[in-house]
């Protein structure tokens, strides 16, 4: 059977790792333009700048240490911010789309910044500046045939908007974010029909991508600032179809998949827990409703929502189109406390004995993806779409400036072999594949240059030294064979 026909081979990024360009053109600070680069492989983690209530100031740590009340994080000035720079596709998007139509893209997957729109999130008019430049690059996307597919928000919530609302946690944000959906739906409807919501929306956990203080100290607020989220995505599904009805309006999420260590049933009750943690976002963006089991969760831990009258109907009618999800690795669900931990996208896991892992101890598992795609479209029925996977990796350029990179392309092949055995085997309507990062891009994760995913290499370094020139490593000739034969040629 193959692909099908308009399958939309691809590659995706995010405006906070790619962009740059961070105050030009009217831009306004977004939470991810406070955040330091870090080490991934050295443990020194991302750092947040704060100017505290007491008029004190102090870096934390933004995965692991809480912003207490009062705090405002600030840019210091003697602090290096890979984000703010990137690679530069603010200043080079035309030559950037012309490469990726070379290796045959079919779809881009990009996103575009709430504070180049609106740079306070509040406020009453959006920039035209900002609206002008995805303007050109949505043009610049179709004049090659590219079909872009537009993550509404990548992890940028506007940073006065967490300072002056505590970001998700107030209703009012709701109405700031469908102002910016009314906007950017009405601007680019005759040139963007794919959107995504929320990225990966099971992390959005914490401050920097809600917004509210001591995040992990109240896990109250956690849950009443998720559920802004869900009505708000649901809200955007309602909106969109009633601006354009060819809208195809998906949800987004990280679904690694996780195994129980063994035969021993509480480790397999174990593994269903620790699913929840991506079902329960799935179940409410495609079932329509709050499954039971979280109901009795905040039940027992004393959290009760506070919803509005239509809240509920809301999310019943704003059902998503289709499912986006990345996936990179997997781990393993134990009730065992002194189980051997390694790293895996945004969290730490445990090992696998049963598979190999890259250079930062992600564990490499191409059936995962296909047990996910069975899982996924067997669960909601409906279509399914890749829109990140990738192998990160340090990668050498050679005297004569070349650079081979086969493990990535290992990595892709062996994926997108099982990628093909779940359409062709187990019947899945899988949409496209958007490997993470096609051109090098900051890591999220970690806030590093040298941690690269890319087909195409940029010259940057973890310091921001570097002329941004671009290569083709050799994956970008294999990705090229790849959307060429529809998948059909991985050699």
């Amino acid at each position: 059977m193959g692909f099908r026909k308009d399958f939309f081979w691809g590659g995706a990024t995010a405006a906070n790792q790619y962009e740059g360009g961070y105050l030009s053109g009217g831009k306004g600070l977004a939470l991810q333009d406070v955040i330091t680069g870090g080490d991934g492989r050295q443990g020194i983690p991302r750092r947040m700048a704060l100017k505290l209530a007491d008029g004190s100031t102090k870096f934390i740590d933004r995965r692991n240490e809480d912003v207490p009340a009062g705090a405002v994080p600030y840019i210091d000035e003697n602090t290096y911010y890979p984000s703010h720079v990137a690679t530069d596709f603010y200043h080079h998007y035309k030559e950037d789309i012309a490469l990726f139509a070379q290796m045959g893209f079919k779809s881009f997957r990009m996103s575009i910044n709430w504070t180049r729109i609106f740079p306070h999130g509040d406020d009453e008019q959006p920039n035209e500046e900002g609206l002008k430049f995805y303007d050109d690059v949505f043009d610049e996307c179709l004049k090659y045939g590219i079909e872009p597919q537009v993550t509404i928000i990548h992890f940028d919530l506007p940073l006065n908007l967490a300072v002056q609302y505590e970001g998700w946690l107030d209703r009012r944000t709701i109405d700031f974010y469908m102002r910016y959906v009314e906007t950017i739906f009405n601007r680019y409807k005759d040139k963007v029909k794919y959107w995504l919501t929320f990225n990966e929306i099971n992390f959005c956990r914490d401050y920097t991508n809600l917004g509210i203080t001591e995040a992990s100290k109240r896990p109250d607020k956690v849950a009443q600032a998720v559920h802004h989220l869900l009505v708000a995505a649901a809200k955007t599904v309602i909106l969109g179809h009633e601006i354009n009805p060819d809208f195809m309006i998906g949800m987004m999420i990280n679904f690694s998949e996780s195994y129980p260590e063994d035969m021993n049933p509480l480790n397999t009750l174990q593994n269903i827990v620790e699913q929840r943690a991506r079902t329960f976002y799935t179940d409410v963006q495609c079932f329509g409703y709050y499954p039971e089991y979280k109901w009795i969760e905040y039940k027992k831990a004393g959290i009760e929502l506070n919803m509005e009258e239509d809240d509920l109907d809301i999310l019943a009618r704003g059902t998503v189109d289709y499912i986006g999800f990345s996936y990179y690795s997997s781990s393993v669900a134990t009730i065992n406390k002194t189980a051997k931990k390694t790293q895996s996208n945004l969290t730490s896991a445990v090992v696998n004995p049963y598979l190999k892992a890259n250079d930062w101890g992600w564990q490499i598992d191409p059936v995962g993806l296909r047990i996910v795609l069975n899982r996924l479209y067997y669960t909601y029925h409906k279509p399914l779409w890749i829109v990140e996977n990738g192998l990160g990796a340090i990668d050498v350029v050679e005297e004569d400036g070349s650079i081979h990179d086969p493990y990535r392309i290992d990595y892709m092949r062996q994926h997108i072999i099982e990628m093909k055995k779940a359409v062709d085997e187990d019947g899945v309507d899988l949409m496209g594949y958007m490997p993470w990062g096609c051109i090098d891009v900051v890591s999220a994760g970690t806030g590093e240059m040298r941690k690269r995913y890319g087909f195409i290499y940029v010259d940057m370094d973890d310091d921001g030294h570097g002329d941004l020139h671009r290569a083709k490593k050799d994956s970008f000739y294999w990705y090229k064979k790849v959307c060429e034969s529809n998948g059909e040629d991985l050699d």
